[in-house]
C-alpha cells in the first residue's frame, strides 16, 4: 500500500473528525474536494443509472429529493440512461433544487456537431443552462480515443463547452480500458475522472497492484498525480459478485480508495437510506483488510467480470 494513500486515509479520517467536533452539527455525510475542480461533494454519490430508472417516474423524484434532504450533493446521469429519461427525472428536480448540487452527465457520441446537439438535448432535460461536470462516456479503447481527439471530434468540443462556461468542469469515464485511460489522462486536459473500481475487478495489494489491465493500478495512479477529481463506479460490480461481501464492505473498500467520490445506483428507497448510512459511519479500512478482500474476490471472479465489463454499456 503507498504512502500517498495512507497519507490520503489519515487526512480523510481527521478532517471528518474536526468538523464534528467545530461544529457540534448532526452527523453529515463526509465530503472531500473533487481534485483540482476545488469543489466540496459528498462521499456517496447519487447515481441516477438502470438502477434508478426501475423506479416509476414519481417515485424517482421523490427518491432524489430524499437523497438531497438527506445530504448527498453529487449528482450522476448521463444522456444514454433511458434515452433520456434519466436527465428528464433529474431534471424535475433541478427545476427547484440547482443551487444544492454537483451536477454530472455524460455524452457518448464522438463527433463534435452531433455532440453539441446532444449537449442542448441535456441541458434541455436537466432544466438547467450549465453543467458542473460533463464527461466523455465510456472510453472504450484506441480507435475510440482516437476518434475523440479528431479534429472533429467530441474532445475540442468539451474544452470550448469549458471556456463558455455551459460547463464547469470536464472529464472521462472508463469501465475496462486501464492502458487507454491512462494515455488520456496523461495526454489531455480533463478536470475529473470516473471508473470501475471494485474489490473483485481491481486487486489492491502485493504483485496485483502494478498488473496492466487493472484501472486502480494504472489510471488511478495517473489520475491521482495529475490531481484529478476521481469518482468511483460499479462498486459492486453491477450484482455480479456471487455470494460476495456485504454491500457496506464493499462501499467501504471503494471509499477507502484514494477517490473522492463513489457513484451508486440505488433501485430501492432502504438502499438509499442503508448507504447514506455507511457514509456517516465510513471509517477507512486497513491496508491489510483491503488487500485480503481483493485477493479473495479477484481469485475466483475477475476473469468473469473481466469478460462481462468489455462489453458492458449502461443505459
Amino acid at each position: 500500500m503507498s504512502i500517498s494513500r495512507r497519507q490520503f486515509l489519515e487526512a480523510t479520517a481527521l478532517s471528518g473528525a474536526a468538523a464534528s467536533s467545530l461544529t457540534g452539527a448532526p452527523a453529515a455525510i463526509p465530503t472531500r474536494v473533487l481534485g483540482r475542480t476545488g469543489q466540496r461533494v459528498t462521499i456517496l454519490a447519487f447515481g441516477s443509472g438502470s438502477r434508478y430508472l426501475m423506479y416509476k417516474d414519481d417515485q424517482a423524484v421523490e427518491v432524489l429529493n430524499r437523497a438531497l434532504d438527506l445530504g448527498i450533493n453529487y449528482v450522476d446521469s448521463a444522456q444514454t440512461y433511458g434515452n433520456g429519461r434519466s436527465e428528464q427525472l433529474v431534471g424535475r428536480v433541478m427545476a427547484t433544487r440547482r443551487q444544492q448540487v454537483f451536477l454530472a452527465t455524460k455524452i457518448t457520441v464522438r463527433e463534435a456537431e452531433a455532440a453539441m446537439r446532444e449537449v442542448e438535448r441535456s441541458l434541455q432535460r436537466l432544466q438547467t443552462d450549465h453543467l458542473d461536470l460533463l464527461h466523455i462516456h465510456s472510453l472504450s479503447g484506441e480507435k475510440d480515443l482516437a476518434r475523440i481527439e479528431a479534429p472533429d471530434g467530441l474532445l475540442k468540443l468539451l474544452y470550448k463547452l469549458r471556456d463558455q462556461k455551459v460547463t464547469r468542469f470536464i472529464g472521462v469515464t472508463c469501465h475496462t480500458q486501464a492502458a487507454t485511460l491512462k494515455t488520456a489522462l496523461e495526454r489531455h486536459d480533463f478536470d475529473c475522472t470516473q471508473m470501475a473500481l471494485n474489490a473483485a475487478l481491481m486487486g489492491s495489494g502485493g504483485e496485483k497492484f502494478t498488473r496492466e489491465d487493472s484501472l486502480e493500478a494504472v489510471a488511478l495512479q495517473v489520475a491521482s498525480r495529475k490531481k484529478l477529481g476521481i469518482i468511483a463506479m460499479k462498486v459492486f460490480a453491477q450484482d455480479r459478485i456471487p455470494g460476495g461481501p456485504p454491500a457496506e464492505q464493499l462501499i467501504r473498500y471503494a471509499m477507502s480508495l484514494p477517490v473522492t467520490a463513489v457513484v451508486i445506483g440505488m433501485p430501492k428507497p432502504e438502499h438509499l437510506e442503508q448507504n447514506v448510512q455507511v457514509a456517516l459511519d465510513f471509517q477507512p479500512m486497513p491496508p491489510d483488510e483491503m488487500r485480503r478482500l481483493s485477493d479473495r474476490l479477484s481469485a475466483a471472479h475477475k476473469a468473469a467480470l473481466d469478460r462481462y465489463f468489455a462489453h458492458h454499456v449502461d443505459a
